[in-house]
């Protein structure tokens, strides 16, 4: 798998706050920022699964959005 470039623009505000967080966990900002994207994919495709397996075995039950994330 290669890499890409994603060029954002933001707020210097935004940035700053990125940093402070990156450097609380010892990371550069490129790596809070990819790290970040991954743990929301990975949480929304997680509560996809659960959302299927509940319907595969016709659980009643309230909606993904709805739980406790």
């Amino acid at each position: 798998m290669g890499s890409k470039v994603l060029s954002l623009r933001i707020d210097g505000e935004l940035l700053d706050r990125m940093r402070q967080h990156a450097a609380k966990r010892g990371m550069s900002v490129q790596e809070y920022v990819v790290r970040t994207l991954i743990r929301e994919d990975f949480d929304e495709r997680f509560h996809a699964s659960l959302d299927e397996t509940a319907a595969f075995y016709d659980e009643p039950g309230t909606p993904s959005d709805a739980r406790a994330r």
